[in-house]
């Protein structure tokens, strides 16, 4: 479900008009995060860490109104519930686009989450549905490198609003466990002040 924000009495409607003029109007900022605690959770919960911070994710970003606004033929909408397009690596080192749904109980969506990668590694194209819907963020893994910044391919004729995740390699630092994470946003509908919050929420859930 759906629902469409009123743009006249919107106290951004100026800040989206003007972001959503540019050619490219998606911003981000690349983050160190620790997950010393995370990691020893998911040790202990027997599960997958991708799962695992993958689910902080989408916890943080349902909790968070402005990640869950998307434009549409002109018109912005706040979703009720925000899931996940993720990459997965196949056999053959390729990777096809997932459609992981959330679910706030994490035992079921750590369910869910390996029926979908079992999925899509058993297709042989990119894109696995005919249909992500919009109310997805762009989610990868990227555990072999260790990045400081990141950019995306983009195709500006293509109408796009959501955002994106990136999370790197993790490493050992001073007897502790840290890995950067890229957030990408429509910046005519997330400010500075909604990607702070998004990195203290992720921080704060992560050490739960």
């Amino acid at each position: 479900m759906k629902t469409e924000i009123n743009l006249d009495t919107w106290k951004r409607k100026s800040h989206f008009e003007f972001f959503s003029a540019m050619d490219e109007p998606f911003y981000g900022l690349t983050v160190e995060i620790d997950v010393t605690q995370a990691y020893k959770k998911a040790k202990e919960l027997k599960t997958s860490f991708f799962i695992y911070y993958l689910y902080a994710t989408l916890k943080t970003i349902n909790e968070l109104p402005a990640f869950k606004l998307r434009i549409d033929n002109g018109k912005v909408f706040q979703h009720d519930r925000i899931d996940a397009s993720s990459t997965v690596l196949k056999e053959n080192e390729t990777f096809g686009f997932s459609h992981i749904i959330y679910h706030a109980d994490f035992v079921v969506f750590q369910d869910s989450v390996k029926q979908e990668i079992a999925r899509v590694q058993q297709t042989d194209t990119l894109l696995t549905k005919d249909d992500y819907g919009d109310n997805i963020i762009h989610f990868s893994a990227v555990p072999w490198v260790n990045f400081t910044s990141l950019t995306h391919a983009r195709g500006f004729k293509h109408p796009d609003s959501s955002p994106k995740v990136s999370i790197g390699k993790m490493i050992d630092k001073n007897d502790r466990k840290f890995f950067n994470v890229a957030l990408f946003a429509h910046h005519g509908l997330v400010d500075g002040i909604d990607m702070g919050r998004f990195f203290d929420l992720f921080q704060d859930i992560l050490n739960e």
